[in-house]
């Protein structure tokens, strides 16, 4: 028993052990990098809205929540609803959606970027960096002071930005999914792998402390 104890606790080991590096790396690279400069809050720039509740007369039923947003410095209701998110101006018409150069303005006042160009993105597919936002959406390419570039995610009915991307947030997402271990969406930390590894570790833990005590009894 205590052969087949070692053997079985020499083999689980090697196989745990490549995925305890994995856990170690990615632990490692997010222990020393900020997730706010993950993230690109650094780069945001925050602004008071100024409202006259006043000026707005329309009526909201049946909402989950609502809340004001600037769009381009103008005051918009967003209205969120079971069936989707609806953008007000100040009489409750639904505002149109900004055009492509309005992005570019849009990330001139709410970051510290420089933008570059634009681009509308429709289609999601498992994994993208702005997976959980709302489709439409405009991506500006923009860059920073020192010329790292960033993909900013602009909402395009009420101009606020959802998302900065950058190199190091890319890095971050990849080490993300090694971490959890779901290579694709980099979402389910419940998915099988996870659990099917958590166990092996714990099983190679447990057989290689009783090991050690069997050994040291052994040798007395």
């Amino acid at each position: 028993m205590r052969k087949l104890l070692r053997t079985s606790h020499r083999y689980i080991s090697l196989l745990v052990s490549i995925q305890l590096l994995l856990w170690t790396a990615s632990g490692l690279f997010f222990a020393f990098n900020k997730i706010q400069e993950v993230r690109g809050e650094h780069v945001i720039k925050r602004q008071p809205i100024t409202v006259d509740l006043g000026a707005f007369s329309s009526v909201i039923k049946e909402a989950r929540r609502v809340r004001l947003a600037s769009r381009l410095s103008q005051p918009i209701v967003v209205v969120t609803r079971d069936g989707g998110t609806d953008y007000l101006d100040q009489a409750g018409h639904p505002v149109a959606m900004l055009e492509p150069d309005d992005a570019l303005n849009a990330v001139d006042l709410h970051t510290r970027l420089t933008p570059l160009s634009v681009e509308t993105v429709t289609e999601e597919t498992p994994g993208d960096e702005f997976r959980g936002r709302d489709l439409p959406l405009y991506r500006v390419i923009a860059v920073d002071e020192s010329h790292t570039e960033h993909n900013v995610y602009i909402n395009p009915y009420s101009s606020e930005v959802v998302a900065i991307r950058s190199l190091q947030w890319r890095i971050w997402d990849l080490m993300w999914g090694l971490h959890i271990m779901d290579w694709q969406a980099r979402e389910d930390i419940n998915n099988w792998p996870m659990k099917f590894f958590s166990v092996l570790a714990l099983i190679s833990a447990i057989t290689g402390i009783w090991l050690f005590f069997a050994a040291r009894r052994a040798a007395s």
